[in-house]
């Protein structure tokens, strides 16, 4: 049962939060200002709102899980993403700092023309609708079994509404410089709750767990054994499809890429880029020492003997049980943070490449600032809507389309990053080239997903995508004498 201190803690961080967001937001009076924070935002935060934004409430849950059930592997990911950033840094970076870009497919409109452009947006579009609107049903998952907990019995639907609604009003009336900074908070909160959490299981083994999970295995870090291809977490695979991931989701996604233009120049940014890697391998660290610690806290119980449905449930089902009143309404708080801080960067990123990607293309015309600042805000309200029915489509986990919503990052990502190394590193390729590779890219990793998911890890689709669209857009470019690239 939760106490009443609990239910306080969660709604001064949901009223907190929003007013918040609104007083560091400033005043907003044109689109740069709006959707980039004028550029003048500290590296360090914008370093922090890359890894909260990264972070959902499925790392939360599940990567304590991964631990729980396994071992320390999964942290070889942090590797990779240390490497593919830095490339990102120094290969993506200053092609957006150069061209003043409000959006990460402005260089693919200016490399390859606006087709080009308007379809890498529909594809980011795309995969922040499913992947997002899954990360925000999870968040309700937990909220609703602690809730029922305390008493009540609130639906799915209010509690997504709930989160949406709160994380509407400080990304509508503050823009990017109110989404970082309430960042910077929501990582602060989950990251306390994470080591409290750490502090009252060990507490609670008078041996610590450490030793015992040492002396069952579980705190390998690298594997150098597993099949590269088939096993997510081998050496090679981690580490490699790890990089490509990195890249994609940190060069080619706009949902990254608007925060690091945030910041005040090309080196501020970079600094923001590779500290991001650090600090979440760091995160990853601390969550999977917390499942570490469950599993002696429960004795290496297998998850039917715990009673659970799923090893997700372990680390929700100790918040409600284990941890002293207030410190479960802190970590249900940091869930929360979680995915409120994914679904203000989704919202905020999507209505800047609706605006700056797509109304130009469908309209031929190229808005003012008080006209894009208008349609920013409305593009806002409405996306926060859609995720909302998006979100409430989820309703059960036997559900086809969550699973493809998990996974539909690695469906895209390969294409779209693959766009941007056409655009780099072959001249003669124009914009018909790119668009056919990376249709066929997402074609094949969508074959992929369905049809051979078990037989490839999940980490090498991005790496197999780049691959695609790179010998076919190269291949294709052959035809032409000129390097001319509309």
């Amino acid at each position: 049962m939760l106490a009443g201190l609990d239910l306080a803690v969660i709604v001064a961080y949901l009223v907190g939060s929003a007013l918040l967001g609104l007083y560091l937001s400033g005043r907003q009076s044109d689109l740069r200002g709006y959707f980039l924070g004028n550029r003048d935002l500290p590296w360090w935060a914008v370093s922090l709102s890359v890894v909260a934004t990264e972070t959902s409430a499925l790392t939360v849950i599940s990567v304590p899980a991964v631990a729980y059930l396994g071992n320390l592997t999964f942290l070889q990911l942090a590797f990779g993403y240390f490497i593919g950033r830095v490339l990102v840094a120094f290969l993506l970076l200053p092609k957006y700092y150069a061209g003043e870009m409000v959006t990460a497919y402005a260089f693919l409109g200016q490399r390859f023309g606006p087709r080009m452009q308007a379809a890498a947006s529909v594809a980011f579009l795309f995969t922040r609708l499913l992947a997002d609107g899954v990360r925000l049903f999870a968040a309700a998952i937990p909220m609703r079994v602690i809730l029922s907990g305390f008493g009540y019995d609130v639906s799915f639907f209010w509690i997504i509404v709930a989160l949406a609604l709160v994380t509407i009003a400080y990304t509508y009336a503050g823009g990017i410089r109110a989404v970082i900074w309430v960042d910077v908070l929501q990582m602060t909160l989950y990251i306390i709750g994470g080591v409290a959490a750490l502090v009252v299981i060990s507490n609670k083994l008078p041996g610590g767990f450490w030793t015992a999970a040492t002396a069952a295995g579980k705190t390998q870090l690298f594997d150098f054994t597993s099949n590269p291809v088939s096993a997510p977490y081998a050496f090679l695979t981690a580490v490699v499809g790890g990089a490509f991931l990195t890249m994609a989701s940190h060069g080619a996604d706009q949902i990254i890429v608007q925060r690091l233009l945030t910041c005040r120049n090309l080196r501020d940014s970079r600094k923001a880029l590779v500290a991001s890697a650090i600090v979440v391998g760091l995160q990853f660290l601390l969550f999977l020492l917390v499942g570490l610690a469950l599993w002696s806290y429960h004795e290496g119980r297998s998850v039917e003997q715990l009673g659970l449905a799923a090893a997700d449930e372990i680390f929700p089902r100790f918040i409600v049980e284990g941890l002293p009143p207030g410190l479960s309404g802190l970590l249900l708080a940091g869930i929360m943070a979680s995915a409120m801080s994914t679904l203000s960067s989704s919202l905020s990123a999507l209505s800047s490449s609706t605006v700056t990607d797509l109304y130009g293309w469908l309209t031929g015309l190229k808005p003012s600032d008080a006209e894009g600042l208008r349609l920013g805000r409305i593009m806002t309200l409405v996306w926060g809507l859609v995720f909302i029915l998006f979100a409430n489509l989820f309703s059960g986990t036997d559900n086809p389309v969550v699973e493809l919503g998990l996974a539909v990052a690695g469906i895209t990502y390969g294409g779209l990053l693959g766009a941007f190394f056409l655009g780099l590193f072959v001249p003669k390729a124009r914009q018909t080239d790119a668009i056919i590779a990376f249709a066929i890219a997402v074609a094949a990793m969508a074959y992929l997903f369905v049809f051979q998911r078990g037989l490839i890890g999940f980490t090498w689709f991005t790496a197999i995508g780049v691959a695609i669209t790179m010998a076919i857009g190269a291949a294709l470019s052959q035809r032409h004498r000129s390097q001319e690239t509309v």
